[in-house]
């Protein structure tokens, strides 16, 4: 009767064991390329995507190779994506590097080269380049605990890396962070349009005078001059638009000078959008 007993509580103790140490389900690991990990089976595998059921459900995702790091299978193997998935054509087309990780963006800006508009039609590029220097120094007074790029060095970053003002477009805020190594990017524009024009005019006399030989009045004569003249004024208003290296817009917005001016000037609604976007410390 004991050995029975005995037996029995053999094979109980054995299959708690076994249920315990038994086989776990084989899964495999998706590495996303932000770092988030998906748990499940690979079912396939294209070219451009990968199908994909999390484990313990049913439905299928189709997740492109673009988005996904490597691939760590239950047998061990690791594929790694990224750019290396990607085909020989659109390698070439990338043109940007990373001159920074990550962690070295952090409270860091640069200050992109304005758009100057005139009339609407693109401008001289040496106003948008005279803006980017004034924002530089502006927010180099008004920004502790922030590490500014010079703009030299932004703009030397930018021309290495094929990013010219005309092919700007072709790059997200985030690969620009990344060229530049930078958490914040600021990028502005200064539009120009002609106002009313304002004249003057001036009226000068000049009176001569006639005396005889005993210095007697004998008679006087006047002639007079005007002189007109005119000058043009013009209305200027700035946008600023602030991205993080996310592409995460966290400012834009845009002010017209109070008054129009015969130069042009941006000064006043360039400062006052600059004190009023959160990189601004008094």
């Amino acid at each position: 009767m004991k050995k029975n007993y005995f037996l029995l509580l053999l094979v109980f103790v054995s299959l708690n064991v076994f249920a315990q140490t038994g086989v776990k389900p084989k899964i495999d690991v998706v590495t996303k390329a932000n770092g988030e990990e998906m748990k499940g089976k690979v079912t396939k595998v294209t070219d451009n995507d990968i199908s994909f059921i999390y484990a313990g459900e049913t439905a299928e995702y189709v997740i492109k190779k673009s988005d996904i790091s490597k691939i760590t299978y239950s047998s061990g193997r690791v594929e790694t994506l990224g750019q290396a998935a990607l085909p020989a054509q659109e390698r070439q087309k990338e043109s940007v590097t990373m001159a920074a990780s990550p962690a070295d963006h952090h409270n860091k800006i640069a200050v992109l080269p304005f758009t100057f508009l005139m009339e609407n039609q693109p401008g001289a590029d040496a106003v948008g380049y005279k803006a980017q220097e004034d924002t530089y120094g502006f927010l180099s007074q008004h920004s502790a605990g922030y590490t500014l790029l010079d703009p030299r060095t932004t703009n030397a970053l930018l021309s290495k890396a094929g990013v010219t003002r005309d092919k700007m477009m072709n790059f997200t805020m985030k690969e620009i962070c990344d060229i530049l190594g930078v958490e914040y990017v600021i990028d502005g524009s200064v539009t120009q349009n002609k106002g009313y024009q304002t004249s003057t005019t001036s009226v000068g006399t000049n009176t001569k005078v006639k005396r005889d030989g005993d210095d007697k009045l004998k008679g006087m004569s006047s002639s007079g001059s005007s002189y007109s003249s005119a000058a043009q004024r013009y209305d200027v208003a700035v946008s600023l638009h602030i991205y993080m290296d996310n592409n995460a817009s966290i400012y834009n917005q845009s002010h017209k000078a109070f008054l129009s001016s015969t130069d042009g000037g941006y000064t006043s609604p360039l400062e006052y959008l600059l004190k009023r976007c959160p990189l601004y410390r008094k």
